[in-house]
Order: C-alpha cells, then sequence, then structure tokens
C-alpha cells in the first residue's frame, strides 16, 4: 500500500483539527465553557479558570473524517490494482470509530455537568463507570462477532490462549487503559503530545502487519492530536476536556486490540500506565499509611510542584513514549519473523 495515503489522512486530520479549533474557540468562550480548576492543584493552576473545555471535538471530529476519507482511498486503490479486500477490515474500523465515540459522549455528559454546575466533579463517579462498562463489554462483544480469539502473545511463550479469562482480563484492562488516558490530561499538550506518538507509533506497526484501515486510523489520531496541539501548548487556549482524554482512551485501547498485539498498549503506552498507577499508590498509601508518596498525584502534578516546567514535563513524557514507541515498534518486526 503506497505510503501517500497516510500521508494524505494525516495532513487531513491535522488541517482538520487546527481549522476547526478556529470555529469551536470562540463559540465555546461566547458559551462561556470554562474550566473550573481545583483549589487544591498547584496555585498556577488557577490563572487558566476559564479556559474552554470541551476542545476534543476538534481532534475527535477529525479522526472520523480523516479515518473514513483514508478507508475510501484504500478501497480504491485496491479496487485499481485488484487486491484482495481483508475480511471484515472496515466494519474492524468502524467498531473501532464506534466505540472511540462512546467513550466521546460520556466525556461530553461529564463536561456538561462541570460546565452547568460550574464544578470541576462532573459525573457521578458510579453513574460513570456503569456507562464506561456497558460500552466495553459491547466492545469486546463486537471484537469476538468480528472473530477476535482469546489468545494473547507473550514475549518468549508465543500465543497463549486465555479462554474466557481473556474477556475478564481485557475488560479491566480497557477499563484502566481509557481513565488512565484521561488521568493523562492535567498540563499544557501533554496528553496531546503523548497519544500523538502512541498513534503514530502504531500506525508503523499497522503497516508492518499489513492492516492499512487501522494504520490509516492511528494516522488519524495522530493528525488529529497535531493540529489540537496547535491550541493546547502552553498556555493553553483550550482543553480537551473529559470530551477529548475518553474520545483518545477509546482510541488507545481501539488501536491495541486492533493490532492483536495487547502487550503493546502498556509498552508503548507506558506513560498512562505510570500516571494511573502514580495515582493508585498515592490513595492506597495515604489510606493504609495516611502518608503520601508523591507530592500531589496523577505523577505530572509532582513534577510541577518540585519545579519543573510544563513544557519540560511534555517534553520528558513524549520522549518516554517515544522511546517505548521504537521498542514496540522493533517488538512487531521481531514478531513477524
Amino acid at each position: 500500500m503506497p505510503y501517500w495515503i497516510n500521508l494524505i489522512v494525516g495532513v487531513i486530520s491535522a488541517v482538520v483539527s487546527a481549522g476547526f479549533g478556529a470555529i469551536l474557540i470562540p463559540y465555546l468562550k461566547k458559551l462561556k465553557v470554562g474550566a473550573h480548576i481545583l483549589e487544591i492543584g498547584p496555585r498556577w493552576q488557577k490563572d487558566k479558570e476559564g479556559t474552554p473545555l470541551m476542545g476534543g471535538f476538534m481532534f475527535a471530529a477529525s479522526t472520523v473524517i480523516a479515518s473514513l476519507a483514508g478507508c475510501a482511498l484504500i478501497s480504491r486503490y485496491r479496487s485499481a490494482n485488484m487486491l484482495e479486500v481483508p475480511e471484515n477490515a472496515v466494519l474492524k474500523l468502524l467498531l473501532g470509530l464506534g466505540v472511540s465515540v462512546c467513550f466521546l459522549l460520556i466525556g461530553f455528559a461529564d463536561d456538561y455537568i462541570k460546565v452547568v454546575k460550574k464544578r470541576n466533579q462532573g459525573f457521578n463517579v458510579k453513574a460513570k463507570s456503569v456507562c464506561q462498562a456497558i460500552v466495553v463489554v459491547l466492545y469486546l462483544a463486537g471484537l469476538h462477532f468480528l472473530g477476535d480469539t482469546t489468545k494473547v502473545v507473550i514475549p518468549f511463550l508465543g500465543e497463549v490462549d486465555l479462554g474466557v479469562f481473556y474477556y475478564i482480563i481485557m475488560a479491566v484492562a480497557i477499563y484502566g487503559f481509557v481513565n488512565a488516558v484521561n488521568l493523562t490530561d492535567g498540563v499544557d499538550g501533554l496528553c496531546g503530545s503523548v497519544t500523538l506518538i502512541y498513534a503514530a507509533a502504531f500506525a508503523l506497526v499497522f503497516a508492518l502487519l499489513g492492516d492499512w484501515e487501522y494504520s490509516a486510523f492511528a494516522t488519524a489520531v495522530a493528525g488529529g492530536c497535531l493540529g489540537f496541539l496547535v491550541w493546547n501548548l502552553h498556555p493553553a487556549k483550550v482543553f480537551m476536556g473529559d470530551t477529548g482524554s475518553m474520545f483518545l482512551g477509546g482510541c488507545v485501547v481501539a488501536l491495541g486490540f486492533a493490532s492483536g498485539l495487547e502487550l503493546l498498549i502498556p509498552l508503548i503506552g507506558i506513560i498512562y500506565l505510570i500516571e494511573a498507577m502514580s495515582d493508585v499508590i498515592q490513595i492506597g498509601s495515604f489510606k493504609l499509611r495516611h502518608k503520601r508518596v508523591f507530592k500531589m498525584a496523577p505523577i505530572h502534578h509532582h513534577f510541577e510542584l518540585s519545579g519543573w516546567s510544563e513544557y519540560k514535563i511534555v517534553f520528558v513524557f513524549s520522549a518516554v513514549t517515544l522511546a517505548a514507541g521504537i521498542l514496540g515498534v522493533a517488538a512487531t518486526v521481531v514478531y513477524l519473523k
């Protein structure tokens, strides 16, 4: 498959995302859809009070548009060159987009409550968890319907069939990683930068696997994040909100599961894992020992309170993701040999 299709997809997504910002941000300001900053955070974060929320619609729209455009280009190329169409290729892509949009809707509900109630704590935690659980179950059911196996590729052990335990373990993993991506959105440009690199790495992984629909999807996610960063790098003119971070969480999971190499999710997404674990460790330590391990959790706030600038946090976390992405692509090459 020619490289120019991915290039076109990435450019379309970046341009649509950045261009949409020029329209959406003034509209959000007019509606006074601004963020409310918690008092417990770093004091300088209060300067961001009122920054428009729900900017995630920018890259969500661009990802869907660019992915479908890429799918159409790939279909035409296969038709013109009389190439075989992989079974359920389009349905699998639609499932990935669908689960991401479902998580976006949950995030939007959360943001809407924050804006209307003027408080940082949005959707009721139990209600939010129930909605997420329903989406997770439907997604796993969709994967099963499309012929997904219960086997997991484990280094040095090969494929291990987990049977029914696959769905239990993966349900917990999906729930955890979607919320881990949500936790990563706490510093200007952080979640967008990390996810850009994560998606770019998976674009290469899917190219190696010959799954061009998902390679285009991954490229669309990366391009959408790039366009969003035009508006979200420090000082941010808009926040993605839960609308955006939940959508990206869905994308992160969908890309990992579609590859059939689920263990690449915690490898390439190591930053998401660290962010989530820092929160778990902090809460567990405080409940058991009444002591905090970090100055503040998730861990990006610990570094922020330690004197790191937002630029430094984004650069270091992105560099770690880049290194992990290179390892993930290398692992895929080894797996295919």
